[in-house]
């Protein structure tokens, strides 16, 4: 199969039938693609734009939020490979192969869907079709970097590696494709999020929670512009995001903590929940994967929890009892082993009762008021608005912590006490010998921008641990690990622990094997 045929399909097909395997519908003849001739099949199209597979459990075995229990566990075979790095060869729903090729796949359905509508007519006609086809173009390629490339660094930009950003449905199965720079891989996201912003229009969208909706479109712009390091914009779009008064926007964690596991994950992922800016269901096992014996060997134990997660000490408490951070009350996992806030256990499609046979699922949140406030926080905090910082952090408590718990309160945050927390922490080495090493305060080689000692370091120091809290199992620590250059390892039972250094090329995820071999220039190592 050559390169061209792993960047696109006949996006045509997409809208009609389910996918199938990769050969099955990419050998079909173009003049076999269902003709799209009205808006609203163009609007039914696009649903097909969004992802069907997430990068969560790749990043996140790749992260610190993971651990190696000992060799008497289980482990899946592209877990290990995750946990050390190396390259992997699988190809399940979690892995690069069906990733990289589900973008791709959304990528081409955005195209074909913005090639349809130029069909139909003057683009004025469909600015709200335009621009939401443009931000699935966006958002799958931006997905595809995150996974597969370096950490925006302007230094390097014209050095590290891109990816093809395919703007037209494929033509030419001849085709070739180069992976370009990283540099013009953000030029063209950021460009096609900056024509689509200002067209945004949720009147023909029948559940905007499950479309590039206007508060999700402005989420994912404060998110990116943050990663692109353009922080005004970053804070302009999280306020478009949050909107004036962001506690309307609040999740109810609160009413979490009366409730099971089945109904906490039914719960955190409802449509009609305000802090849900936008909602997409995947294939996964990433929801299996965090509580299952056969994925126990490398998983977020109870080590962790209490050293570096929701039980270590943070301004809003510590433990399981001592502590009004809410999620720190509904920890399960049944073992010392394994542990999780369940916002993103496992939804079962049953397609033969006899043979119990159907699809793993999970429903990701891609974009929250919880995350998005960190946007702008962080982003507040590099511009040295410290008062701005403060007080987005100090919201992000209010709604993820109770005002008292078992004797302790939750403080208001100010610059004289995030200084005294913070530097009343050692710094974690990047080899701990013993757990209670471990510490949320982690050495910080920013890259690209610079973090001053101090005031401004020990804001951001926090605000990368609300960060880590909000996105854990999510993949997002895996990035923001990137962006400041992070170094850490992962411990080996029976070998020595394996570092994961600062600017470490291993943080791009090797493409798919038959990508490589098809001719498309592999990542570094």
């Amino acid at each position: 199969m050559n390169i061209t045929l792993k960047l696109y399909t006949f996006a045509g097909l997409l809208s009609l039938f389910a996918l199938t395997a990769c050969n099955d519908y990419l050998d079909q003849q173009p003049d076999d693609r269902a003709v799209v001739d009205s808006k609203a099949q163009v609007e039914n199209l696009l649903v097909s734009a969004y992802p069907t597979h997430s990068p969560a459990y790749m990043l996140e075995m790749s992260s610190d939020n993971v651990l190696d229990n000992g060799k008497q566990f289980s482990y899946q075979p592209d877990q290990n490979k995750l946990y050390r790095w190396l390259d992997v060869t699988e190809k399940g729903n979690d892995d690069p192969y069906y990733f990289w090729n589900d973008g791709y796949e959304r990528v081409a359905v955005a195209n074909e869907a913005i090639q349809d509508l130029k069909n139909l007519g003057d683009s004025a006609l469909f600015p709200g079709e335009y621009a939401e086809a443009m931000l699935c173009r966006a958002y799958n390629m931006f997905q595809l970097a995150t996974v597969f490339c370096m950490a925006w660094n302007p230094d390097s930009a014209d050095i590290y590696l891109g990816l093809p950003y395919p703007k037209e449905p494929e033509a030419d199965i001849n085709t070739q494709y180069k992976r370009g720079t990283l540099r013009q891989l953000y030029e063209n996201i950021n460009n096609d999020i900056e024509a689509a912003l200002p067209n945004i229009d949720e009147s023909y969208m029948t559940v905007p929670k499950y479309h590039f909706n206007k508060r999700a479109a402005y989420a994912f712009a404060a998110r990116f512009n943050l990663f692109y390091h353009n922080y005004d914009k970053a804070i302009s779009y999280a306020n478009n995001a949050l909107g004036s008064d962001v506690t309307t926007m609040f999740r109810d964690f609160a009413s979490m903590t009366e409730m099971n596991a089945n109904d906490i994950k039914n719960a955190y992922v409802k449509s009609d929940v305000n802090a849900n800016l936008m909602i997409v269901p995947v294939y996964s096992l990433a929801g299996r994967a965090v509580y299952s014996s056969s994925w126990c060997r490398f998983a977020h134990s109870y080590v962790l929890t209490s050293y570096e997660g929701y039980w270590c000490k943070g301004p809003w408490g510590s433990s399981s009892w001592y502590n009004t951070l809410y999620m720190a009350h509904k920890m399960f996992g049944g073992t010392d082993q394994q542990g999780r806030f369940p916002k993103m256990d496992e939804y079962w499609e049953e397609t033969d009762k006899i043979n119990g046979s159907g699809y793993a699922h999970i429903v990701t949140v891609p974009f929250t008021t919880e995350e998005t406030l960190l946007v702008r926080a962080e982003a507040e905090a590099l511009k040295k608005d410290y008062t701005g910082a403060l007080a987005d952090m100090n919201l992000w408590m209010q709604e993820n912590c109770a005002a008292v718990t078992n004797g302790t309160k939750r403080p208001v945050l100010t610059e004289d006490y995030v200084n005294k927390f913070i530097e009343d922490i050692e710094y974690a080495p990047t080899i701990p010998t013993f757990n209670t090493m471990r510490t949320i305060r982690k050495v910080l080689h920013p890259q690209g921008f610079t973090v001053e000692k101090g005031t401004q370091e020990n804001l951001i120091q926090l605000i990368l641990q609300m960060r880590r809290i909000t996105t854990m199992q999510e993949g997002l620590r895996f990035l923001d690990i990137k962006r400041y250059g992070i170094e850490f390892s992962h411990n080996l039972d029976g070998g020595n622990p394996i570092v994961f250094h600062t600017a470490d090329k291993r943080g791009a995820i090797q493409l798919p094997e038959d990508v490589v071999k098809a001719g498309l220039e592999a990542n570094p190592r």
